[in-house]
């Protein structure tokens, strides 16, 4: 929630007296080679989530009465979000998680509702990797995914937020198919909103794959892990224009029709650690805890 939402909240709660009016990535880095979703060096296959209770203060609120002084612009309606205007857990109606050592032989066990490696407070999400042998497990992390409970075909995704740095950090904002199951990787389409890397932390990354195509761009930042920044994606049925905070800076043409990306496609937010991309240079062992601050996250339709 940024601090001009934050104000206008606090107006709100003065007047409240008055008359009322009414996205499994598998990168090798990009147009790298992919690993398989069982982590094969550490013969580890992916957990199934189990189900838990939401945490308390999560009803969704209505992306209608958000107040965005930072919407992008254009004809964008918004028709999904997280603030973290609430306490604890993230949201479970909106949220659930990837579990184990799920792929590229990264070094972070990714833990299912664990207040120490995803947990929101202050109006913002926190996601953080550790080092601290949890159930056996040296390193920690999260990952969350809106699988099974949001997908989008075209639109507005946007992320605003800190991300960590250090080398071996891997944060990542990305979308898969939602039929990844049913046609695997990489027939179900991956869009690769944000990446970064620790050993190059000023180059954002963003890029696509789908069967045959490994194609990005990237941004040349000024150190984008001492501050806040949006990464965004608009995707278009022609194409996929990708953003950091206005700077659109790599486009992606799309051609024919009825491909992953013509499909939905849901989210994933996670820190990894190591791995074939991230590790490649080597993880510094003091970089721990690594923690990417997430603000929002929203989901916009183009309404031309």
């Amino acid at each position: 929630m940024s601090r001009i939402q934050q104000a206008v909240v606090f107006a709100l709660v003065l007047c409240s007296g008055c008359d009322e009016s009414p996205a499994t990535r598998t990168a090798d880095g990009p147009g790298g080679p992919r690993d398989a979703l069982v982590d094969s060096a550490a013969g580890r296959a992916d957990a199934t989530p189990d189900t838990r209770p939401a945490s308390p203060d999560t009803s969704p609120a209505s992306p209608d009465l958000h107040i965005e002084p930072d919407a992008p612009v254009g004809p964008w309606k918004l028709v999904w979000a997280d603030e973290f205007n609430y306490q604890g857990l993230p949201d479970a109606a909106k949220w659930d998680y990837e579990q184990g050592y799920v792929r590229n032989n990264e070094l972070q066990f990714y833990v299912k509702a664990r207040l120490e490696n995803s947990h929101v407070e202050n109006g913002q999400l926190t996601i953080e990797a550790r080092e601290d042998n949890y159930q056996g497990h040296a390193v920690t992390s999260a990952s969350l995914i809106t699988k099974g409970k949001a997908s989008w075909t075209y639109g507005r995704i946007e992320m605003r937020a800190q991300i960590p740095t250090g080398k071996g950090s891997w944060p990542a904002f990305w979308t898969l198919g939602t039929n990844i199951d049913q046609v695997g990787w990489p027939a179900c389409g991956e869009i690769d909103i944000m990446e970064n890397v620790g050993f190059d932390p000023d180059t954002i990354h963003g890029t696509v794959h789908l069967s045959g195509v490994d194609k990005g761009g990237t941004f040349n930042a000024s150190a984008p892990y001492t501050g806040f920044h949006v990464y965004a994606v608009e995707w278009f049925a022609d194409r996929l224009d990708f953003y950091y905070d206005s700077n659109k800076y790599f486009t992606y043409p799309k051609t024919g029709t009825n491909g992953p990306f013509d499909k939905p496609q849901y989210l994933i937010l996670n820190i990894a650690v190591g791995g074939s991309w991230g590790g490649r240079q080597g993880v510094d062992s003091g970089i721990y805890p690594l923690k990417m601050i997430v603000d929002y996250v929203r989901v916009y339709e183009h309404t031309p």
